[in-house]
């Protein structure tokens, strides 16, 4: 084992911790004090929002991306489908939705993992339960869900969200739409020579990792920068007011307002569940609120424009249908039960 090498990553994990840990403060003294921008106007909020939020990504996607190339180097496309051999489609899926739930990723950095379970040969429908579900459901939303709203919304939150990361992804699998995936997602196996066999040594994996960030970053950070800059616009200019009123009203139609006007927004529960907690202080209904927060976390639109790269347009406005669907469902259950 090479120590050298393990020391330098852990130095650089250590660096890496200590600039995500103040990228809000770099973020506030680059808008406040450098470049002297009145707070609480749009273009400011809007401009923080961004030089935030763009590096935030990039860095998380980096440090998951070569982890998970460490992690696929233990795994040829062979073996997990060993793993899965004798699971049905569906059992699949289950499995795929409750690795989700404890995977605390954001939409944008959950789309390595999904790459990774294409190129192994997991089915499709699979790897979607596993994108709905690990943004949408995780420990952030569920504690916060439960300081904020209770354990029965939390409960009911959990088990809609993985009833919809299942279903959807099951309903994708079993319309055979394999042929709307990117060639490229395919074909890069990222070494796949010898990759997964035992006698492999920890600093050749350790490189498998360097390779997947370089290959997979490269093609994708194009599509963060142009997806983040259309949240952070929606972010400084959209008022909370304007859509609190939207989504107070009884209509039939608040609900699948909501979801459309969630889309284009980015953010991970964290900073969305206190916007919605202010969203229903104001009267806005709870299955509406949370229908938009399922919206913005799990369909958001840096999600799509990311997967544009991965995916054709009709696998992808597929996806945006069930998945919209299923939403739209659990927004109409909370607004009646509750």
């Amino acid at each position: 084992m090479d120590w050298k090498k393990i020391f330098k990553i852990v130095l650089g994990l250590l660096a890496w911790f200590a600039l995500y840990q103040n990228l809000q403060l770099i973020a506030d003294w680059f808008i406040d004090s450098a470049l002297g921008l009145e707070k609480g106007k749009h273009l400011t909020e809007a401009l923080r929002f961004f030089i935030f939020e763009f590096p935030k990504v990039l860095m998380l996607l980096t440090l998951i991306i070569f982890f998970v190339g460490i992690i696929r180097s233990y795994f040829s496309p062979e073996r997990t489908r060993k793993i899965l051999e004798g699971k049905s489609t569906f059992t699949g899926n289950i499995l795929a939705s409750l690795l989700g739930i404890v995977t605390p990723f954001c939409s944008c950095s959950a789309i390595p993992l999904f790459l990774g379970f294409v190129e192994s040969g997991v089915p499709l429908g699979v790897t979607f339960s596993f994108l709905i579900a690990a943004p949408m459901i995780n420990e952030v939303a569920v504690i916060m869900l439960f300081g904020l709203f209770g354990w029965k919304v939390a409960v009911i939150y959990i088990f809609t969200g993985l009833i919809i990361a299942i279903t959807a992804g099951w309903a994708i699998g079993k319309l055979k739409l394999e042929k709307w995936v990117e060639k490229w997602v395919y074909e890069n196996k990222l070494g796949n020579n010898g990759e997964g066999e035992d006698g492999l040594k920890f600093s050749d994996r350790i490189k498998f990792g360097f390779v997947a960030v370089r290959e997979i970053v490269s093609k994708v950070w194009v599509y963060v920068a142009v997806g983040i800059a259309v949240g952070a616009g929606a972010h400084g200019y959209i008022p909370e007011d304007f859509m609190a009123a939207l989504m107070g009203k009884s209509d039939w139609y608040s609900v699948p307002l909501s979801v459309l006007i969630g889309v284009p927004l980015y953010s991970n529960a964290a900073g969305i569940i206190p916007i919605v907690s202010v969203l229903i202080e104001k009267g806005a209904s709870l299955g509406t609120s949370l229908a938009f927060m399922m919206s913005v976390i799990g369909l958001s639109l840096p999600e799509m424009i990311i997967l544009k790269k991965v995916l054709k347009m009709p696998l992808i406005l597929t996806f945006i249908g069930v998945v919209a669907m299923g939403i739209m469902i659990v927004g109409y259950l909370f607004n009646y039960l509750f």
